[in-house]
């Protein structure tokens, strides 16, 4: 009898022990999504500072938003890295596809994207898809259809298998096969590839720093029309130094989010309001937008 009660007791201690694993990983999974990353040629991949292997490469992590960043490997020693912010989402794959160059406007690539889009659609079968180029201004074709200029929001898009393509004069095209999924919004950023053999690559270097100071002049003039009315004791934060010379400030406190304007380094700002990793700055008067909070410095308010 003693024997039955004891195998009794390790069956359901047994029992209990396995629900409560099963409990454990299913919330872990219901956390995770999926990262994958290819590069040409074969690149280190770095997430967050730690060497995680080589190109191609694949695997789940907590949702979240991470630095990735990609060294070529052997004998590209003429090939420049690259850095940049991923966001990986739950049940969704987030894709990297770079092609790494002798420098920065020899180089490009695709960042793509997944979000559980909040609001009505047509119908549970269809969803969005959003596109943005560095540098904007790109012509955005959809299955062959000329949609506008990057950056650009489409939506309604019936689920499936699609083709989305960007082209600007003085760069390659480039093309890029998506599966839309209902209730959810695609998000491409292409980074483009200078062709040479069309213009100047000197020229376009030319053309493109003076569209970034262009932007920078009209985010101070911005921040100046700004702060002349803000308190003297409002809490503020001041950009700081950045990979591509500038942050984007954005519609909402993800990096999926659209893209409202760009501020620079050294440029202060009013804090409006703050959550994990982004701070709400105000712009203009009645603009205001989201910032990573990983290049901007939050400054107290004043005591006087």
């Amino acid at each position: 009898m003693k024997k039955k009660i004891v195998y009794v007791l390790f069956l359901v201690t047994g029992f209990g022990i396995f629900i409560l694993l099963k409990d454990v990983i299913f919330k872990r999974e219901a956390d995770m999504g999926r990262l994958r990353i290819h590069s040409s040629p074969s690149a280190g991949v770095f997430i967050d500072s730690t060497a995680v292997g080589k190109t191609p490469f694949e695997d789940k992590l907590k949702a979240g938003e991470y630095t990735v960043k990609l060294i070529p490997e052997g004998m590209a020693s003429n090939i420049v890295s690259w850095q940049g912010k991923v966001r990986v989402t739950q049940h969704a794959l987030t894709y990297v596809n770079r092609e790494l160059g002798s420098s920065e406007v020899s180089s490009g690539g695709e960042i793509m994207t997944m979000q559980r889009v909040e609001g009505k659609m047509k119908s549970g079968n269809h969803g969005q898809v959003y596109v943005e180029t560095d540098p904007p201004g790109a012509i955005v074709y959809f299955d062959n259809d000329e949609k506008g200029v990057a950056p650009i929001a489409l939506n309604d898009i019936l689920s499936g298998n699609h083709e989305v393509s960007v082209y600007l004069p003085g760069f390659f095209r480039r093309t890029q096969k998506i599966n839309v999924d209902g209730g959810y919004r695609t998000s491409i950023s292409f980074s483009l590839v200078v062709d040479s053999t069309k213009k100047d690559v000197n020229q376009l270097l030319k053309e493109k720093q003076a569209q970034r100071e262009k932007e920078k002049k009209e985010a101070t003039e911005s921040a100046e029309l700004d702060t002349s009315g803000a308190e003297d004791n409002s809490p503020k934060v001041t950009i700081q130094n950045t990979p591509t010379g500038f942050l984007r400030v954005r519609s909402e406190p993800t990096v999926n989010s659209i893209e409202i304007a760009k501020v620079s380094p050294n440029e202060t700002y009013v804090l409006v309001e703050e959550t994990d990793g982004w701070f709400k700055i105000r712009l203009e008067s009645g603009s205001e937008g989201w910032i990573s909070s990983d290049y901007a410095v939050k400054q107290e308010k004043s005591d006087n």
